[in-house]
């Protein structure tokens, strides 16, 4: 910056993306994962007590009543009643298992992902996929409750999902994990599989589903752990948002190199 090779503003970036910060003796925050990589930092809170918990969010927020948010992963009712007492500047919002704390809207990246869920009682995985997608500035669509017992409601969604024309599709299921397959048979785009841990007896865990959706014989379906709505929404977003890039750059790939004409000779070497 000194010499005039990179700007302030560059300079400011930079070191902003490997920021730490730490919160007393338990905590170290990647404050900079969201500008190194795109994806925010999300606090886990199985595990933390509620004090440590509201403690990491006050020093991810920013200060002086500048917009920003957090979301607060595997939330229960009782820390979202103590968050809501100890930062009263900060809104709370319920997303599934997760919160989102915090104002402000994130920047729209000009993404798109389409989120199904397979029952109802998938909901609160795929919604906290949802706001990790919303939170790394993605559209998403959501079409629920349209399993494989019923396979004919998914006809009408599936309509909806190609006008959208999605980047991404996420597909939530439990029980055998069947949807993610058949959903995946049906698009031209990336499928993330997630699995939940909805179901009867053995397998129901979510164990059945994880291994049904990692034996797809559907080309193009990715799988996540079971349960893991933070992972699944930030793989989808992170496909949509580079899919956003490509179309900014029309005639370049992602490393800004011309793309050959569909019509152009291909070479025989």
């Amino acid at each position: 910056m000194r010499s005039g090779e990179i700007s302030p503003e560059d300079a400011a970036s930079a070191l902003g993306r490997g920021e730490i910060r730490y919160v007393g003796e338990f905590a170290a925050l990647d404050a900079g994962r969201a500008s190194r990589k795109g994806v925010p930092e999300v606090v886990y809170a199985p595990g933390k007590t509620p004090q440590q918990t509201a403690e990491i969010c006050a020093a991810l927020l920013p200060e002086n009543g500048a917009p920003g948010r957090v979301i607060v992963s595997g939330a229960d009712e009782s820390l979202e009643v103590f968050l809501r007492e100890r930062l009263p500047e900060a809104p709370v919002v319920r997303r599934g298992r997760s919160l989102v704390v915090g104002t402000g809207e994130p920047h729209p990246s000009g993404g798109r992902v389409a989120a199904l869920s397979a029952g109802t009682s998938d909901l609160p995985v795929l919604e906290e996929a949802v706001a990790v997608a919303r939170e790394m500035g993605v559209e998403v669509r959501g079409f629920n409750d349209v399993g494989v017992a019923g396979v004919h409601r998914l006809a009408r969604p599936l309509e909806e999902v190609r006008k959208f024309d999605p980047d991404c599709v996420l597909v939530a299921a439990g029980m055998e994990g069947a949807l993610p397959t058949l959903v995946c048979a049906l698009v031209d785009v990336p499928v993330i599989g997630l699995p939940t841990s909805t179901g009867y007896g053995l397998g129901g865990d979510g164990t059945a589903a994880i291994l049904g959706m990692l034996q797809t014989c559907s080309p193009g379906l990715t799988v996540v752990n079971v349960d893991n709505g933070v992972g699944a929404g930030a793989s989808a977003a992170m496909i949509a948002n580079q899919a956003a890039r490509f179309r900014e750059r029309p005639g370049k790939d992602s490393l800004g190199l011309r793309k050959p004409s569909a019509t152009a000779p291909r070479s025989s070497e």
